[in-house]
């Protein structure tokens, strides 16, 4: 089975800023990392290669140093990197961020199975796997718990607010997983050794299908962030060190009526 795995490096800090002429979050000089549910997607491909055979091929779109989390994928066991970089792709929204990846996957080849995580630490949308799916025209499932490969296709089982639905997706297909599926392995340091000189290829919109500039970026990009902000919290906590504690919060709960 041959599965291409989306990434992304996000933020690894909740104090984020956002450009106030694009809309854009600021990411120059603000530490970075794997968005943490894709770890759950990649593990997933590797275990499938591990079952199945085949290859597992990441790629993500950003800055140059978006390299890092490829190569972290590279010691997790992934086969191939991407990364699609290019100063025309910036800014995008959900809309223009799900069909460069649509046009970037068609350019490296054909795939059995893209997997996403359910969604990113930073935009939180949790749009993108589908509507990559929607961009290529083939089948999808999201919130996904389980995945079994079978004749043809792989079962799904998607976890929905009540009930465990199980679908069966006829190849090629993309699934979002969700962050109970597997436990992702750490980064190994054989790993570290044998992919050390390992390339990343890069490449950029001229060599899309589709390499209109009106379809990528802020100007593919029919939404655009206005602020991010933390939302009000009018939380308190009180803590209790000495005396008697459990008298004391036994006063406290009957005060604010929780007995």
């Amino acid at each position: 089975m041959d599965i291409f795995v989306c990434i992304k490096q996000v933020p690894a800090t909740s104090k984020v800023e956002v450009d106030e002429e694009t809309g854009a979050l600021k990411r120059w000089g603000v530490k970075s990392k794997m968005n943490p549910y894709d770890l759950y997607a990649l593990e997933t491909a590797l275990r499938l290669r591990e079952e199945t055979g085949g290859r597992v091929v990441v790629g993500t779109m950003g800055p140059p140093q978006a390299q890092a989390i490829i190569k972290e994928a590279y010691m997790m066991g992934a086969d191939e990197g991407y990364l699609f970089s290019d100063k025309r792709l910036g800014g995008a929204d959900v809309l223009a961020t799900s069909y460069t990846l649509s046009q970037a996957i068609r350019r490296i080849g054909d795939f059995d199975l893209v997997l996403c995580g359910k969604q990113t630490t930073d935009g939180d949308t949790a749009q993108v796997g589908p509507a990559i799916a929607e961009h290529m025209g083939i089948p999808h499932a999201v919130w996904v718990s389980e995945i079994r490969p079978c004749e043809g296709g792989i079962e799904a089982e998607q976890q929905l607010q009540e009930v465990i639905e199980t679908v069966f997706l006829p190849f090629p297909c993309l699934v979002t997983v969700e962050q109970d599926i597997h436990t992702p392995r750490l980064p190994s340091m054989k790993k570290q050794r044998e992919t050390k000189d390992r390339k990343v290829t890069v490449f950029g919109l001229d060599v899309f299908l589709d390499t209109d500039e009106e379809h990528y970026g802020l100007s593919g990009s029919p939404t655009q962030v206005e602020r991010i902000f933390p939302p009000d919290s009018d939380q308190m906590h009180e803590m209790i060190t000495d005396g008697d504690l459990a008298g004391q919060l036994h006063l406290m709960l009957r005060k604010w009526k929780f007995i």
